[in-house]
Protein backbone atom coordinates (compact mmCIF):
# COMPACT_ATOMS: atom_id res chain seq x y z
CA UNK A 1 0.00 0.00 0.00
CA UNK A 2 1.16 3.63 -0.52
CA UNK A 3 2.95 5.41 2.13
CA UNK A 4 1.74 9.02 4.26
CA UNK A 5 4.10 11.39 5.87
CA UNK A 6 3.95 14.84 6.60
CA UNK A 7 6.93 15.20 3.41
CA UNK A 8 5.27 12.83 0.33
CA UNK A 9 0.91 12.97 0.58
CA UNK A 10 -0.50 10.84 -1.28
CA UNK A 11 -1.20 12.16 -4.40
CA UNK A 12 -5.23 11.75 -4.27
CA UNK A 13 -6.03 14.66 -1.88
CA UNK A 14 -9.82 15.03 -0.57
CA UNK A 15 -11.74 18.74 0.53
CA UNK A 16 -14.95 17.58 2.61
CA UNK A 17 -17.40 20.09 3.89
CA UNK A 18 -17.83 21.61 7.39
CA UNK A 19 -20.31 19.42 8.39
CA UNK A 20 -18.42 16.46 6.88
CA UNK A 21 -14.74 17.60 8.63
CA UNK A 22 -16.51 17.77 11.93
CA UNK A 23 -17.92 14.49 11.83
CA UNK A 24 -14.43 12.83 10.92
CA UNK A 25 -12.74 14.69 13.79
CA UNK A 26 -15.01 12.98 16.01
CA UNK A 27 -14.75 9.50 14.66
CA UNK A 28 -16.82 8.61 12.31
CA UNK A 29 -15.27 5.99 9.68
CA UNK A 30 -17.41 7.19 7.04
CA UNK A 31 -16.85 9.56 3.82
CA UNK A 32 -20.38 9.96 1.71
CA UNK A 33 -20.02 11.06 -1.66
CA UNK A 34 -22.18 14.33 -1.10
CA UNK A 35 -19.69 15.33 1.37
CA UNK A 36 -16.50 15.58 -0.81
CA UNK A 37 -16.12 19.16 -1.73
CA UNK A 38 -13.11 18.62 -3.85
CA UNK A 39 -10.37 16.06 -5.01
CA UNK A 40 -7.28 16.64 -7.03
CA UNK A 41 -8.08 13.90 -9.63
CA UNK A 42 -9.93 11.09 -10.21
CA UNK A 43 -10.00 8.67 -7.18
CA UNK A 44 -8.98 4.51 -8.02
CA UNK A 45 -10.96 2.09 -5.65
CA UNK A 46 -8.75 0.63 -2.85
CA UNK A 47 -6.14 3.87 -3.19
CA UNK A 48 -5.21 5.49 -0.09
CA UNK A 49 -6.74 9.33 -0.05
CA UNK A 50 -5.98 11.83 2.50
CA UNK A 51 -8.35 14.28 3.72
CA UNK A 52 -7.09 17.87 4.11
CA UNK A 53 -8.72 20.40 6.48
CA UNK A 54 -10.01 24.10 5.56
CA UNK A 55 -6.82 25.24 6.64
CA UNK A 56 -4.89 22.60 4.12
CA UNK A 57 -4.04 20.69 7.33
CA UNK A 58 -3.50 16.79 7.24
CA UNK A 59 -6.65 15.76 8.52
CA UNK A 60 -7.48 11.74 7.69
CA UNK A 61 -6.70 8.91 5.77
CA UNK A 62 -8.48 6.12 4.57
CA UNK A 63 -9.32 3.95 1.87
CA UNK A 64 -11.27 5.43 -1.64
CA UNK A 65 -14.06 3.69 -3.91
CA UNK A 66 -15.61 5.67 -6.18
CA UNK A 67 -18.69 3.05 -6.78
CA UNK A 68 -20.05 3.31 -3.16
CA UNK A 69 -22.06 6.04 -1.57
CA UNK A 70 -19.65 5.89 0.94
CA UNK A 71 -16.85 7.49 -1.05
CA UNK A 72 -14.05 7.28 1.68
CA UNK A 73 -13.46 4.64 4.36
CA UNK A 74 -11.48 6.31 7.09
CA UNK A 75 -8.24 3.95 8.48
CA UNK A 76 -6.35 6.84 10.14
CA UNK A 77 -7.28 10.03 11.86
CA UNK A 78 -4.33 12.93 13.36
CA UNK A 79 -0.95 13.25 12.42
CA UNK A 80 0.54 11.54 8.89
CA UNK A 81 1.68 7.89 9.31
CA UNK A 82 3.28 5.36 7.27
CA UNK A 83 0.15 2.68 6.17
CA UNK A 84 2.02 -0.31 4.87
CA UNK A 85 2.71 -3.91 5.57
CA UNK A 86 3.75 -3.52 9.49
CA UNK A 87 1.20 -0.96 9.64
CA UNK A 88 -1.77 -3.10 9.06
CA UNK A 89 0.42 -6.19 11.10
CA UNK A 90 0.38 -3.97 13.83
CA UNK A 91 -3.24 -3.24 13.83
CA UNK A 92 -4.36 -6.79 13.16
CA UNK A 93 -2.42 -8.07 16.76
CA UNK A 94 -3.79 -5.19 18.47
CA UNK A 95 -7.03 -6.33 17.27
CA UNK A 96 -6.49 -10.06 17.56
CA UNK A 97 -6.01 -9.53 21.40
CA UNK A 98 -9.05 -7.93 22.10
CA UNK A 99 -10.85 -11.47 21.82
CA UNK A 100 -8.51 -13.32 24.16
CA UNK A 101 -11.43 -13.63 26.24
CA UNK A 102 -13.64 -15.58 23.35
CA UNK A 103 -11.71 -18.23 22.07
CA UNK A 104 -12.38 -20.29 24.69
CA UNK A 105 -11.51 -24.55 25.24
CA UNK A 106 -14.92 -25.49 23.56
CA UNK A 107 -15.54 -22.40 22.02
CA UNK A 108 -13.73 -21.95 18.03
CA UNK A 109 -16.47 -20.05 16.11
CA UNK A 110 -15.84 -16.47 16.91
CA UNK A 111 -15.67 -13.06 15.11
CA UNK A 112 -11.80 -11.98 14.59
CA UNK A 113 -12.52 -8.70 12.95
CA UNK A 114 -15.62 -6.14 13.05
CA UNK A 115 -15.27 -3.88 10.53
CA UNK A 116 -15.15 -0.47 11.21
CA UNK A 117 -15.40 -0.82 15.16
CA UNK A 118 -11.36 -2.45 14.69
CA UNK A 119 -10.48 -0.48 12.67
CA UNK A 120 -10.86 -2.30 9.45
CA UNK A 121 -14.18 -0.52 7.27
CA UNK A 122 -16.08 -2.98 5.61
CA UNK A 123 -13.94 -6.00 6.42
CA UNK A 124 -14.95 -8.98 8.76
CA UNK A 125 -13.28 -11.84 9.49
CA UNK A 126 -14.11 -14.85 10.88
CA UNK A 127 -13.61 -18.42 12.22
CA UNK A 128 -14.93 -21.66 12.41
CA UNK A 129 -12.75 -24.31 13.44
CA UNK A 130 -9.59 -24.17 11.01
CA UNK A 131 -11.24 -22.21 8.87
CA UNK A 132 -11.03 -18.59 8.06
CA UNK A 133 -14.06 -16.52 6.64
CA UNK A 134 -13.19 -13.25 4.74
CA UNK A 135 -16.23 -11.42 3.99
CA UNK A 136 -16.09 -7.83 2.15
CA UNK A 137 -18.20 -5.30 1.77
CA UNK A 138 -16.61 -2.47 -0.48
CA UNK A 139 -14.72 -3.43 -3.90
CA UNK A 140 -11.86 -0.97 -1.71
CA UNK A 141 -10.24 -3.87 -0.30
CA UNK A 142 -10.09 -5.63 -3.70
CA UNK A 143 -6.40 -4.45 -4.34
CA UNK A 144 -5.03 -5.56 -0.98
CA UNK A 145 -6.24 -8.79 -0.99
CA UNK A 146 -2.79 -10.22 -1.66
CA UNK A 147 -1.91 -8.85 1.84
CA UNK A 148 -4.80 -9.56 3.29
CA UNK A 149 -4.23 -13.38 2.61
CA UNK A 150 -0.80 -13.01 3.94
CA UNK A 151 -1.61 -11.23 7.32
CA UNK A 152 -4.10 -13.89 7.97
CA UNK A 153 -2.59 -16.67 7.07
CA UNK A 154 0.67 -16.32 9.25
CA UNK A 155 -1.13 -14.57 11.99
CA UNK A 156 -3.90 -17.05 12.60
CA UNK A 157 -2.55 -20.24 11.03
CA UNK A 158 -5.86 -21.49 9.32
CA UNK A 159 -6.06 -24.71 7.37
CA UNK A 160 -8.08 -22.48 4.80
CA UNK A 161 -8.97 -18.82 4.05
CA UNK A 162 -13.13 -18.50 2.26
CA UNK A 163 -13.91 -15.22 0.18
CA UNK A 164 -17.29 -13.98 0.98
CA UNK A 165 -18.84 -11.04 -1.23
CA UNK A 166 -21.12 -8.75 -0.80
CA UNK A 167 -23.72 -8.43 -3.38
CA UNK A 168 -22.56 -5.22 -4.65
CA UNK A 169 -19.02 -6.01 -5.57
CA UNK A 170 -19.42 -8.87 -6.82
CA UNK A 171 -18.72 -7.31 -10.55
CA UNK A 172 -15.58 -5.62 -9.04
CA UNK A 173 -14.50 -8.81 -8.15
CA UNK A 174 -14.87 -10.83 -11.04
CA UNK A 175 -13.13 -8.22 -13.18
CA UNK A 176 -9.85 -9.64 -10.99
CA UNK A 177 -11.03 -13.36 -11.28
CA UNK A 178 -12.29 -13.45 -7.76
CA UNK A 179 -15.76 -14.55 -6.76
CA UNK A 180 -18.52 -15.70 -4.29
CA UNK A 181 -17.28 -18.11 -1.95
CA UNK A 182 -14.26 -19.56 -3.57
CA UNK A 183 -11.43 -20.72 -1.11
CA UNK A 184 -8.30 -18.66 -1.75
CA UNK A 185 -5.85 -20.64 0.43
CA UNK A 186 -5.40 -24.08 1.58
CA UNK A 187 -7.91 -26.91 1.78
CA UNK A 188 -10.54 -27.18 -0.67
CA UNK A 189 -14.06 -27.11 1.18
CA UNK A 190 -16.93 -28.87 -0.21
CA UNK A 191 -19.90 -27.34 1.79
CA UNK A 192 -20.02 -26.87 5.29
CA UNK A 193 -17.37 -27.16 8.31
CA UNK A 194 -18.07 -28.26 11.76
CA UNK A 195 -17.31 -26.03 14.81
CA UNK A 196 -17.89 -25.92 18.55
CA UNK A 197 -20.25 -23.01 20.23
CA UNK A 198 -19.94 -23.54 24.25
CA UNK A 199 -19.54 -27.37 23.73
CA UNK A 200 -22.34 -27.42 21.08
CA UNK A 201 -21.36 -28.42 17.70
CA UNK A 202 -22.79 -26.87 14.40
CA UNK A 203 -22.87 -26.46 10.85
CA UNK A 204 -21.50 -23.87 9.31
CA UNK A 205 -22.34 -22.92 5.17
CA UNK A 206 -19.04 -20.93 5.22
CA UNK A 207 -19.62 -20.94 0.86
CA UNK A 208 -23.10 -20.20 0.36
CA UNK A 209 -24.71 -19.66 3.99
CA UNK A 210 -25.91 -16.23 5.32
CA UNK A 211 -23.25 -13.91 6.60
CA UNK A 212 -20.01 -15.99 6.94
CA UNK A 213 -21.97 -19.31 7.71
CA UNK A 214 -24.12 -18.37 11.03
CA UNK A 215 -25.12 -16.20 13.27
CA UNK A 216 -22.08 -15.87 15.87
CA UNK A 217 -23.51 -12.81 16.56
CA UNK A 218 -26.01 -14.52 19.03
CA UNK A 219 -23.75 -16.48 21.07
CA UNK A 220 -24.25 -14.73 24.79
CA UNK A 221 -28.12 -14.88 23.79
CA UNK A 222 -27.99 -18.60 22.99
CA UNK A 223 -25.76 -19.05 26.80
CA UNK A 224 -28.65 -16.97 28.40
CA UNK A 225 -31.52 -19.01 26.77
CA UNK A 226 -30.12 -22.35 28.17
CA UNK A 227 -29.57 -21.45 31.92
CA UNK A 228 -33.89 -19.98 31.44
CA UNK A 229 -35.10 -23.27 29.68
CA UNK A 230 -35.13 -26.01 32.17
CA UNK A 231 -38.55 -27.83 32.59
CA UNK A 232 -39.98 -25.67 30.08
CA UNK A 233 -41.91 -25.76 27.18
CA UNK A 234 -39.47 -23.85 24.57
CA UNK A 235 -40.73 -22.21 21.17
CA UNK A 236 -38.20 -20.71 18.84
CA UNK A 237 -39.72 -18.85 16.03
CA UNK A 238 -37.24 -17.96 12.86
CA UNK A 239 -35.31 -20.71 14.51
CA UNK A 240 -33.22 -20.91 11.21
CA UNK A 241 -30.40 -23.58 12.28
CA UNK A 242 -31.60 -24.26 15.29
CA UNK A 243 -28.79 -22.01 17.08
CA UNK A 244 -31.71 -21.32 20.43
CA UNK A 245 -33.34 -24.67 19.78
CA UNK A 246 -30.16 -26.39 21.17
CA UNK A 247 -28.91 -24.25 23.83
CA UNK A 248 -32.96 -24.56 25.14
CA UNK A 249 -32.43 -28.50 24.64
CA UNK A 250 -29.44 -29.18 26.75
CA UNK A 251 -30.90 -26.73 28.77
CA UNK A 252 -32.73 -29.36 29.92
CA UNK A 253 -35.96 -27.88 28.15
CA UNK A 254 -38.94 -30.54 28.01
CA UNK A 255 -40.12 -29.76 24.92
CA UNK A 256 -38.92 -27.26 21.85
CA UNK A 257 -40.55 -26.63 19.04
CA UNK A 258 -38.95 -24.53 16.72
CA UNK A 259 -40.46 -22.56 13.03
CA UNK A 260 -39.00 -21.32 9.88
CA UNK A 261 -40.64 -20.31 6.73
CA UNK A 262 -37.55 -22.17 5.07
CA UNK A 263 -37.20 -25.92 4.23
CA UNK A 264 -33.47 -25.79 3.97
CA UNK A 265 -33.01 -24.39 7.37
CA UNK A 266 -34.49 -26.98 8.83
CA UNK A 267 -32.58 -29.14 7.17
CA UNK A 268 -29.66 -27.54 8.86
CA UNK A 269 -31.47 -27.42 12.19
CA UNK A 270 -31.80 -31.53 11.94
CA UNK A 271 -28.29 -31.75 10.73
CA UNK A 272 -27.11 -30.30 13.86
CA UNK A 273 -29.50 -31.83 16.09
CA UNK A 274 -27.89 -35.15 14.74
CA UNK A 275 -24.50 -33.74 15.15
CA UNK A 276 -25.33 -32.95 19.03
CA UNK A 277 -27.30 -36.72 19.90
CA UNK A 278 -24.27 -38.06 22.20
CA UNK A 279 -25.51 -35.41 25.00
CA UNK A 280 -28.14 -36.75 26.74
CA UNK A 281 -29.95 -33.64 27.39
CA UNK A 282 -30.72 -33.22 23.23
CA UNK A 283 -31.32 -36.79 22.53
CA UNK A 284 -33.99 -36.81 24.83
CA UNK A 285 -35.75 -33.55 24.51
CA UNK A 286 -39.03 -33.94 22.38
CA UNK A 287 -38.32 -31.59 19.17
CA UNK A 288 -40.67 -30.48 16.86
CA UNK A 289 -39.88 -28.96 14.01
CA UNK A 290 -42.54 -26.73 11.66
CA UNK A 291 -42.07 -25.01 8.28
CA UNK A 292 -44.49 -22.16 8.36
CA UNK A 293 -44.33 -18.37 7.73
CA UNK A 294 -44.11 -17.21 11.49
CA UNK A 295 -46.51 -13.75 11.61
CA UNK A 296 -49.07 -16.50 10.04
CA UNK A 297 -48.54 -19.37 12.18
CA UNK A 298 -48.66 -17.58 15.40
CA UNK A 299 -52.41 -16.32 14.66
CA UNK A 300 -53.30 -19.95 14.46
CA UNK A 301 -51.59 -21.69 17.02
CA UNK A 302 -52.86 -22.21 20.08
CA UNK A 303 -51.10 -23.87 22.74
CA UNK A 304 -48.90 -21.96 24.70
CA UNK A 305 -44.86 -22.13 26.11
CA UNK A 306 -43.22 -21.00 28.77
CA UNK A 307 -40.36 -19.61 27.26
CA UNK A 308 -40.59 -17.56 23.15
CA UNK A 309 -37.35 -16.79 21.30
CA UNK A 310 -38.54 -14.22 19.02
CA UNK A 311 -35.37 -14.00 16.25
CA UNK A 312 -36.70 -12.71 12.98
CA UNK A 313 -34.08 -11.95 10.43
CA UNK A 314 -34.00 -8.17 9.59
CA UNK A 315 -37.53 -6.69 9.21
CA UNK A 316 -36.22 -3.25 7.64
CA UNK A 317 -33.17 -3.08 4.92
CA UNK A 318 -33.64 0.18 3.85
CA UNK A 319 -34.22 3.45 5.82
CA UNK A 320 -38.02 3.32 3.88
CA UNK A 321 -38.78 -0.06 5.85
CA UNK A 322 -38.27 1.61 9.38
CA UNK A 323 -41.93 2.58 9.92
CA UNK A 324 -42.92 -0.65 8.96
CA UNK A 325 -40.69 -2.77 10.83
CA UNK A 326 -41.18 -1.48 14.34
CA UNK A 327 -45.00 -1.58 13.64
CA UNK A 328 -44.15 -5.51 13.05
CA UNK A 329 -41.67 -6.33 16.15
CA UNK A 330 -44.85 -4.92 18.25
CA UNK A 331 -47.23 -7.03 16.36
CA UNK A 332 -45.48 -10.39 16.64
CA UNK A 333 -44.38 -9.20 20.00
CA UNK A 334 -48.13 -9.30 20.92
CA UNK A 335 -48.61 -12.09 19.19
CA UNK A 336 -46.11 -14.00 20.77
CA UNK A 337 -47.44 -13.00 24.40
CA UNK A 338 -50.50 -14.35 23.61
CA UNK A 339 -48.89 -17.94 23.41
CA UNK A 340 -46.95 -17.37 26.30
CA UNK A 341 -47.70 -19.52 29.60
CA UNK A 342 -48.91 -17.45 32.78
CA UNK A 343 -45.56 -16.58 34.50
CA UNK A 344 -43.70 -17.71 31.05
CA UNK A 345 -40.74 -15.68 29.75
CA UNK A 346 -40.17 -14.18 25.68
CA UNK A 347 -36.70 -13.00 24.62
CA UNK A 348 -37.76 -10.56 21.76
CA UNK A 349 -34.98 -9.98 19.58
CA UNK A 350 -34.10 -7.50 16.12
CA UNK A 351 -30.98 -7.12 13.96
CA UNK A 352 -32.31 -4.49 11.56
CA UNK A 353 -29.81 -1.51 11.81
CA UNK A 354 -32.20 0.95 10.64
CA UNK A 355 -34.72 0.41 13.91
CA UNK A 356 -33.09 1.77 16.65
CA UNK A 357 -32.70 0.35 20.16
CA UNK A 358 -35.35 2.76 21.87
CA UNK A 359 -37.24 2.01 18.95
CA UNK A 360 -37.46 -1.52 18.90
CA UNK A 361 -37.82 -0.88 22.78
CA UNK A 362 -40.63 1.19 22.72
CA UNK A 363 -42.55 -1.43 19.99
CA UNK A 364 -41.89 -4.22 22.30
CA UNK A 365 -43.44 -2.51 25.82
CA UNK A 366 -46.45 -1.53 23.54
CA UNK A 367 -46.85 -5.19 23.03
CA UNK A 368 -46.82 -6.14 25.76
CA UNK A 369 -48.67 -3.07 28.07
CA UNK A 370 -51.64 -3.73 25.54
CA UNK A 371 -51.91 -7.34 26.23
CA UNK A 372 -53.35 -6.19 29.55
CA UNK A 373 -50.27 -8.39 31.52
CA UNK A 374 -48.15 -6.86 33.39
CA UNK A 375 -44.14 -7.36 32.56
CA UNK A 376 -40.90 -7.18 34.11
CA UNK A 377 -37.87 -6.07 31.44
CA UNK A 378 -35.34 -8.63 33.12
CA UNK A 379 -32.20 -7.57 30.77
CA UNK A 380 -31.85 -5.65 27.90
CA UNK A 381 -28.78 -7.09 25.53
CA UNK A 382 -26.61 -6.29 22.39
CA UNK A 383 -23.56 -7.63 20.63
CA UNK A 384 -21.58 -10.12 21.76
CA UNK A 385 -18.30 -9.37 22.66
CA UNK A 386 -16.42 -10.17 19.26
CA UNK A 387 -19.22 -7.79 17.56
CA UNK A 388 -18.04 -4.64 19.34
CA UNK A 389 -20.02 -1.10 17.94
CA UNK A 390 -17.97 1.76 18.20
CA UNK A 391 -21.13 3.82 16.24
CA UNK A 392 -24.72 4.04 15.87
CA UNK A 393 -24.63 2.36 12.12
CA UNK A 394 -22.92 -0.43 13.65
CA UNK A 395 -25.23 -0.93 16.47
CA UNK A 396 -27.89 -3.44 15.03
CA UNK A 397 -28.20 -5.66 17.59
CA UNK A 398 -30.62 -5.63 20.32
CA UNK A 399 -32.84 -7.95 22.79
CA UNK A 400 -34.65 -7.73 26.10
CA UNK A 401 -35.80 -10.32 28.14
CA UNK A 402 -39.36 -10.29 29.54
CA UNK A 403 -41.16 -11.99 32.32
CA UNK A 404 -44.72 -11.76 33.41
CA UNK A 405 -44.94 -10.99 36.96
CA UNK A 406 -47.85 -10.80 39.22
CA UNK A 407 -49.16 -8.65 42.56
Amino acid sequence: MSSVSSTKPVTLRVRLTQTAETIVRQGHPWVFADSVKSLTREGRSGELAVIFDRNDKFMALGLFDPESPIRMRVLHIGKPVNIDEPWWSARLESTLAKRSNVLEENTNGLRWVNGESDGWPGLVLDQYADVLVLKLYTAAWLPHLPMLRKLFWEKLQPISIVLRLSRNIHQSAAKLGLKEGIVLDGEPIRHSVTFQESGIRFYADVLKGQKTGFFLDQRENRRRVEILSRGKKVLNLFSFSGGFSLYAARGGAKQVTSVDISNHALTELKQNWELNRSNREIRNCNHNEIQADVFEWLEKENNTYGLIVLDPPSLAKREKDREGAIKAYEKITSDSIQRLEKGGLLLSASCSAHVTTDEFIQAVRSAYKKSGRRFEELEITGHAPDHPASFSEMNYLKAVYLKEVFG
